[in-house]
């Protein structure tokens, strides 16, 4: 777990102005799973995981402009097969559900995903990525807003971030900072890899 806290994205990983949420952090004994009917739930840690972490911050709404909201969720697996395994499970799932219900009154649709292994479409930090976009609606903030998120493994160490979109936020405003807390935490599992293997 020391590793997970160490690499999740804190606010400030994301740019100026970002906040903790509230939850700022969620139940280190489940993880998210997407089920049959392609809504997310929580579920029990499978054994190939050794830990995960999900943060949640957000741009506060200023200006006319609403929040851009943002999740860092961080997986700490067994072995790196296992962790391949979580990869190649989170691109079926673009597939098999292309609407999911994130939470109650939350939804994307039209997610759309593609992987790319290290030098492969412009990926020069991870050993594999992959990067999915879609249309989010909320009951709370209406829709459709963009949605994109990425996820990296380094080793056995995987790193995802979410960003959702609102009104009068551009799609360049949620990327840029997607990017930024990404490119963070991947740079803090290498770092973190690297101290281990001193």
């Amino acid at each position: 777990m020391r590793l997970a806290r160490a690499v999740a994205a804190a606010p400030a990983r994301w740019g100026p102005g970002f906040v903790r949420r509230t939850p700022y952090e969620s139940d280190p004994a489940f993880r998210p799973v997407l089920d049959a009917n392609c809504v997310w739930q929580r579920g029990p840690l499978p054994s190939t995981v050794l830990a995960t972490l999900t943060r949640y911050s957000e741009l506060p709404a200023e200006d006319g402009k609403g929040p851009v909201r943002v999740a860092a969720v961080v997986t700490v697996h067994r072995t790196v097969k296992d962790a391949d395994w979580e990869m190649a499970a989170t691109l079926e799932e673009a597939l098999r559900c292309p609407d999911q219900q994130l939470r109650q009154g939350e939804r994307i649709t039209g997610l759309a995903s593609q992987g790319s292994d290290y030098g492969v479409l412009g990926n020069l930090t991870a050993e594999d990525m992959l990067t999915e976009g879609g249309k989010y609606y909320s009951d709370e903030l209406g829709g459709p807003h963009h949605y994109y998120s990425t996820q990296s493994r380094m080793g056995q160490v995987t790193v995802a971030a979410f960003g959702k979109g609102s009104k009068g936020r551009s799609m360049e405003e949620v990327n840029t900072a997607l990017l930024q807390g990404s490119g963070a935490m991947v740079s803090a599992v290498e770092s973190e890899l690297g101290a281990d293997d001193q």
